[in-house]
């Protein structure tokens, strides 16, 4: 009898994926499932679509351009470029057809009538002409920023720090389109203060000396109503020791930017006609005014977009309604039973809500404000004295769409509120708390405790709807019940990123360690 060998048993091993080895993009889709054949959330999300359009149509509605005296103003100049300006000053000058220098020592800079500007301005300045709007380029002194050197309106360039009151030496020199300023405390010894090209400057061109003083803002904020009211300055500037090297004819004074009186004849800039003199190469000049672009403080673009306001309730409600309902049905446990990873659960969730809410969102955002321009300009708001925007438009571009991120990052951060507290009704209103309530308590909290709320809570995302430009070198009050977020868009919407990370982060470490 022969022994025969027992041939080798091979173990068995199943075909079924193991649990907690799915990958990722089965926990996305097994997510996307969940969510798109629930048909109550999607009805939320389509409500969150219309609410956001409705509301921001009735907004459009609701915004009427009232002038003052009735019909429509005259057109605003422009600059360089084509960016509305101020363009009104005094201004005593001489032709400079060629290269030139002019020096100053400006000897005295007061304010004599209204609030001190803190952007007043004196000093030297070579321009195109005495049209408003054309090119030039100033080296001047302010009451309240030392000395800069500006240009064409938008740019602007610091010196020192030297205060109104003291003398200063200015000079300016012109080599082609090439302008250089300098500065001196007793005209030896000469510091630059920059250099700028105006393409602007060619050919025969003005130069001389000049005084503005623009309007002051003031605002009486109190509990539940905000009083902006603007008062003329004037200022006086007296130059000595002038010269101009390259200069010709006489000195001619001007009143830069007149308008047309109600009687037909002309008036001089804001707070009344300019006066200057000379006497012993000694001259005064006096006048108000201003050089700089034009300030508004109506955003058509977020005014368009202000329907997102109401319909991130929706979309909270849906990013919370999304974890909280397995928690409420113990459905969660199936699926950590599953998928036992459960932080990786937590984020597929967060990436499907996240898409899901700034699809929604950019679909929103896009019929808002395709919607909402056309009825804003039929109710005054059109050029000249209004932008025509367009969504191809850089800022209006970045405004709607993040608008959607913004929406999305309200879904993280709901869902991750969720996970949290475990209950609809808590979470929910924690968003509300966050977001809701604080868009209504800016308009009425003192300015610096509401522009705080803005700067370092989650609502400082809005401020990514945000298109109008404004420039550092030029006053302006940033109300809130204007839209104004001081930090800018790009800080806002990272300051409401770093939040939504944040709490889906505490949450993802909550649900690794504790009990469904």
């Amino acid at each position: 009898m022969t022994d025969t060998q027992t041939p080798p048993v091979t173990p068995y091993r199943s075909t079924a994926v193991p649990a907690g080895r799915d990958g990722f993009v089965q926990l996305l889709r097994a997510e996307w499932t969940k969510l798109r054949t629930v048909r109550r959330w999607g009805l939320t999300l389509l409500g969150a679509v219309l609410v956001t359009v409705l509301v921001s149509v009735f907004a459009a509605t609701s915004s009427k351009v009232q002038f003052a005296g009735g019909g429509d103003r005259g057109p605003e100049p422009t600059g360089p470029g084509g960016v509305r300006i101020v363009d009104s000053f005094r201004y005593a000058h001489q032709a400079l057809p060629g290269d030139g220098t002019i020096t100053v020592r400006l000897a005295e800079f007061r304010t004599g009538e209204g609030s001190t500007p803190e952007w007043g301005k004196a000093g030297v300045l070579i321009k195109k002409d005495a049209a408003p709007g054309a090119s030039y380029a100033a080296l001047m002194l302010t009451p309240g920023h030392g000395v800069r050197l500006q240009n064409d309106f938008v740019h602007d360039r610091a010196g020192s720090n030297s205060p109104a009151g003291e003398p200063r030496w200015l000079r300016l020199t012109r080599d082609g389109t090439t302008l250089t300023g300098y500065e001196s405390a007793d005209g030896k010894e000469w510091s630059e203060v920059g250099a700028v090209t105006v393409p602007g400057l060619t050919g025969t061109v003005q130069v001389g000396l000049f005084v503005a003083s623009p309007m002051v803002d003031t605002m009486d904020r109190q509990f539940g109503s905000v009083s902006v009211s603007s008062e003329p300055s004037r200022s006086t500037a007296v130059f000595d020791d002038v010269t101009v090297d390259g200069g010709s004819g006489d000195w001619r004074h001007t009143d830069v930017g007149e308008q047309p009186g109600g009687d037909g004849q002309s008036s001089g800039p804001v707070g009344g006609e300019g006066e200057s003199s000379e006497s012993g190469g000694r001259f005064t000049l006096t006048g108000s005014g201003d050089i700089a672009p034009a300030q508004y403080n109506t955003d058509l673009a977020a005014m368009s977009l202000s329907g997102t306001q109401l319909g991130l309730v929706l979309i909270a409600a849906l990013g919370v309604l999304f974890i909280t309902a397995e928690y409420r049905r113990g459905m969660i446990r199936t699926t950590f039973a599953a998928s036992p990873r459960r932080g990786r659960v937590l984020v597929a969730k967060a990436v499907v809500i996240g898409v899901t809410a700034f699809a929604a969102g950019l679909v929103a955002s896009v019929a808002s404000f395709l919607i909402a321009q056309p009825i804003l300009k039929a109710n005054g708001h059109k050029p000249p004295r209004f932008p025509e925007l367009q969504l191809t438009d850089g800022p209006v571009l970045r405004a709607v769409l993040g608008s959607a991120v913004l929406l999305a990052l309200i879904a993280v951060l709901a869902l991750g509120l969720g996970a949290l507290l475990r209950r609809t009704a808590g979470a929910v209103a924690t968003v509300v708390v966050l977001f809701v309530a604080p868009l209504v308590l800016v308009t009425t909290l003192p300015i610096g405790f509401a522009q705080f709320l803005q700067q370092f809570t989650p609502l400082a995302g809005f401020a990514v709807q945000e298109t109008l430009t404004r420039y550092d070198h030029v006053a302006t009050l940033c109300l809130p019940e204007e839209g104004c977020y001081p930090q800018g868009p790009w800080i806002g919407i990272g300051t409401l990123l770093l939040y939504a990370v944040a709490v889906l982060g505490l949450a993802v470490w909550r649900v690794r360690r504790r009990d469904v």
